[in-house]
């Protein structure tokens, strides 16, 4: 996809060996991988190849300790949370819901899942 020039930006989002290494593969000569998935406490890094393709490689994390002035600004009416979410909708129905928002054509925002409704 990249004529062999390979990505601007990768995001790896699962944390294990292989899926890491990939990413450092697929990125372009002076291009930027993001781990955000860490299933492994540790992988293999292939540094060799980080350092002589100039590769820039940041950690990332769902959050820096915000969840509490969030659930507060939520909590308080400053957030107005229903404008935002389009549909809330029981797990089990995660499939058709991806599904939907492959086709597009929908205005969907966000579909938040919950376990039982």
């Amino acid at each position: 996809m990249t004529s062999d020039r390979g990505a601007d930006v990768i995001f790896e989002a699962v944390g294990i060996n292989t899926t890491v290494n990939l990413a450092i593969e697929l990125a372009r000569k002076g291009g930027t991988v993001v781990l955000v998935g860490n299933i492994a406490r540790v992988v293999d890094l292939p540094l060799q190849t980080v350092v002589t393709r100039q590769l820039t490689v940041y950690g990332s994390t769902a959050s820096c300790g915000e969840y509490p002035a969030s659930i507060g600004l939520i909590a308080d009416g400053k957030v107005p949370v229903d404008a935002i979410v389009s549909a809330v909708a029981p797990l089990r129905e995660g499939p058709d819901w991806f599904a939907r928002l492959l086709r597009g054509g929908e205005p969907l925002l966000k579909v938040a899942g919950a376990l039982a409704l």
